[in-house]
């Protein structure tokens, strides 16, 4: 089969959706309002660029208001159009009823290519965006609620912020209205690694449990893992950079836009990053082979695969050839609904982006509720709970006098009893909590009944049950 019979993007996610649902035991009327999306606004506006007005197209699509506000990135890509934006802002409504954010589904797009314009100018394209939208309420702290996403980042949303809050000078929770904000304008610490520090807590949560890794046939931990990553971006850098510092992988093949590097002792992740950053790609990074055709990478024998760029990276005319016995989808929709099945068929496991990347609007969550709240995170405990570990620490120095050389306390036990929990370290803690609660939901559903077969349909399963919940108690 050619990529030709291969379903788009949208497609794929109805497909995936319709598969569960017949799983499930749900009223006729009630599968279709959750299928559905509720409205899609575009909008279409000039800005005076460069001597002569330029028109942009827009987009933001709400796909399901059965919790407010509605939450969802918005990305700048040539690509953009209504039927990606649609089909991302259902992954959206799925992926928070998944990791129980209080969000309804909802994305936004833009499209345009980011790189043919200087920051000046983007500035202007991005707040006549931001105030298109923010008059029709769809950016808004209690209603809609951006985030960045492809192409976006804590720059653009600090401007549309700050365009909202021109446009809303009394509103007390305005910084509220997006979250991904740079520190000092809003956001929160952890947040520009969240999606990545989420694909890593996804992983460990995997090897936790013999049955999951039995399904992929494999053993041990992530120590030593020989692991492939499509995309070094934002999500790419710090899946791979956290897993081979913190958990001993190997990064062993980085895919970018002009080709491939391959090593198989691994890579120095942070190595290739600044030099993708100096050189704007990986080709004559030393240390490693160049394949000028990256996608062939994605063949390599490997233990995990990572793609977490673009959609539909692996799709009929390659699946046949993965290796990868797991795969997790840091990307929205990188495997097509034909590829899943072929990948299905040959026992690889796959970790489902709609659980995957929800590290990101996870700590969006945190943020959202610091902005509400209106102050930083362990602010009022941190102290105190030095103050009251410093009484154990007090009575173990004791002891330790008094028992000399019998006993003493561990060289660094003392400075890392003694450190409080800032912002960073209780986003990191809420977002392992996240991850871990999300993925146990999912593994239930996916080892309990002998009629799921992935870990896909499973997350559909338990994301449409609560979607289908909220609709129960709303009386519909």
């Amino acid at each position: 089969m050619s990529p030709r019979n291969e379903p788009s993007f949208r497609e794929s996610v109805d497909l995936m959706f319709n598969r569960a649902v017949a799983l499930m035991d749900l009223p006729p009327g009630l599968e279709e309002k959750i299928r559905v999306c509720n409205a899609t606004y575009t909008v279409r506006f000039g800005v005076r660029l460069r001597g002569q007005i330029q028109t942009f197209v827009g987009y933001r699509s709400v796909h399901s208001e059965h919790m407010e506000p509605v939450k969802g990135g918005i990305r700048y890509a040539p690509s953009v159009n209504q039927d990606e934006v649609e089909a991302l802002a259902a992954l959206m409504t799925y992926k928070c009823a998944l990791v129980e954010a209080p969000f309804g589904g909802s994305k936004g797009g833009l499209c345009i290519d980011p790189r043919q314009y200087d920051e000046h100018e983007l500035e202007q394209i991005t707040r006549r965006f931001a105030y298109e939208l923010a008059k029709r309420d769809l950016i808004h702290p209690s209603q809609n609620v951006p985030a960045p996403d492809m192409g976006t980042g804590e720059r653009e949303m600090a401007w549309i912020a700050d365009q909202y809050m021109r446009m809303n000078t009394t509103d007390i929770n305005g910084r509220a209205c997006v979250t991904g904000k740079p520190i000092n304008a809003g956001g929160i610490q952890g947040r520009t690694e969240a999606t990545g520090r989420g694909v890593q807590y996804a992983l460990r949560e995997f090897f936790r449990d013999k049955r999951d890794m039995d399904k992929a046939g494999m053993t041990g931990s992530l120590d030593g893992k020989r692991v492939i990553v499509q995309g070094l971006g934002n999500v790419g850098f710090h899946a791979a950079k956290f897993l081979s510092e913190e958990d001993g992988s190997k990064i062993i093949g980085i895919i970018e836009r002009d080709g491939g590097i391959y090593n198989a002792d691994g890579l120095d992740v942070e190595g290739v990053r600044n030099w993708i950053v100096k050189h704007g790609g990986v080709s004559g990074f030393p240390d490693a082979t160049h394949v000028a055709d990256g996608a062939v990478l994605l063949e390599e024998d490997c233990d995990i695969l990572i793609p977490a760029a673009l959609e539909g990276v692996i799709n009929l005319s390659n699946a046949e050839r993965i290796k990868a016995p797991l795969i997790i989808e840091a990307a929205n929709g990188p495997v097509t609904a034909g590829a899943d099945e072929v990948l299905r068929k040959k026992g690889c496991v796959i970790i489902p982006d709609m659980y995957a990347n929800a590290g990101g609007v996870t700590v969006s969550y945190f943020e959202w509720v610091k902005n509400l709240s209106h102050i930083r995170f362990g602010r009022m405990q941190r102290r105190q709970e030095e103050a009251r570990h410093q009484l154990v620490i007090d009575e173990l120095q004791r002891l330790d006098d008094y028992l000399g050389d019998k006993w003493s306390m561990s060289p660094d036990f003392k400075d890392k009893y003694l450190r409080g929990a800032g912002e960073l370290e209780l986003v990191r803690s809420g977002l392992d909590d996240t991850m871990r609660i999300a993925y146990q939901s999912m593994r239930n559903v996916w080892h309990d009944r002998a009629d799921i077969e992935d870990l896909r349909t499973a997350a559909y399963i338990v994301s449409i049950e609560k979607v289908a919940a909220s609709y129960r108690a709303k009386g519909l």
